[in-house]
C-alpha cells in the first residue's frame, strides 16, 4: 500500500495539504504538516493535495 510522505524539511507550513485533506494531513507540534492518516481521504484526494503543495514536499511512499 502506498502512503503519502512529507519532508518536514521542505515544508513551508502553507497549510494547503491540510486544508484539502484534513482526514490525512495536519500540523505537528514544530508547526510542519505531517501525514497522521493515510486513509483519511480518497488516493485522487491525497493526490491533489500532492500536487498542489507549492514545495512539492509531499510524494507517495510505498509501505
Amino acid at each position: 500500500m502506498k502512503k503519502p510522505w512529507v519532508d518536514q524539511e521542505s515544508c513551508i507550513s502553507c497549510g494547503l495539504c491540510i486544508a484539502t485533506c484534513p482526514g490525512v494531513f495536519r500540523f505537528n507540534d514544530a508547526g510542519k504538516s505531517e501525514c497522521h492518516d493515510p486513509a483519511g481521504a480518497p488516493e485522487q484526494d491525497i493526490q491533489a493535495a500532492i500536487d498542489g503543495c507549492p514545495v512539492q514536499c509531499i510524494i507517495w511512499e510505498n509501505d
